[in-house]
């Protein structure tokens, strides 16, 4: 799947949108979807991290799930992205800007070998069996067919390889089968649900097809499966 093209409010970590600085300009998203900079703050919430990074742009906050990060440690932000006017009630703090993202890599950080939010460090081809019922689908299939599974409900069984939790209240799955490709972003479905999983479950998602959805600031979906239950 290209880029997390999504911009994402933690309400599970306590964030609300808020008026207060209303004028100020949207923040640009990163190129490549990576903020990296050196730690100079560090705040630990529920399940959150709250980072202040210097960046070579400057100096900015970002929030991860809850992970050991060291002030002097220089770590990259994967799957970044901005969001304005954000106010943390556990903080009582609110952020003009922040990033939100995955805890991609550090030079002096003592975090676990793959967080959540990361992929599963898996060399193995993925090799899934397709679900079974009228309206199961391959997650290549999902990707192709788009248009014409627009609004439909399906079934898809796969692999979870990343799993990011309280994004716009909603927890964000990317799950493969082995079907599609790499290089043209068709072996990877972005999956929305209130359940829980972890990178390496093999489950059954059921959910509704969306295709160009918008969520604001540049970030648009060209397919993903909204609202799923998930089965093992």
């Amino acid at each position: 799947m290209k880029k997390l093209y999504i911009a994402c409010l933690l309400v599970c970590a306590g964030l609300a949108t808020s008026a207060q600085a209303a004028g100020e300009p949207a923040p640009l998203p990163p190129t490549g979807g990576v903020v990296s900079g050196v730690v100079l703050e560090v705040k630990d919430v529920d399940s959150y991290t709250y980072i202040r990074l210097k960046t070579k742009n400057g100096e900015t906050w970002a929030a991860v799930s809850r992970a050991p990060v060291k002030v002097g440690a220089t770590v990259s932000i994967g799957d970044a992205m901005f969001m304005q006017n954000f106010e943390s009630k556990s903080l009582k703090k609110t952020f003009p800007s922040i990033v939100f993202g995955s805890l991609a890599g550090s030079s002096k950080l003592a975090a676990e070998p793959h967080p959540t939010g990361t992929p599963v460090a898996d060399t193995a081809p993925i090799r899934v069996e397709k679900a079974t019922g009228a309206n199961a689908r391959t997650v290549a299939e999902v990707i192709t067919k788009g248009a014409e599974l627009k609004d439909k409900a399906v079934q898809v069984r796969g692999k979870v390889v990343k799993f990011n939790p309280a994004i716009m209240g909603k927890n964000w799955i990317h799950l493969r089968d082995g079907s599609g490709s790499a290089s043209d972003a068709t072996n990877d479905l972005l999956v929305t649900t209130n359940a829980k999983a972890k990178p390496g479950d093999v489950v059954t998602v059921s959910g509704t097809v969306r295709v160009d959805k918008d969520f604001g600031a540049g970030y648009v979906y060209k397919v993903l499966l909204e609202d799923a239950t998930i089965q093992p």
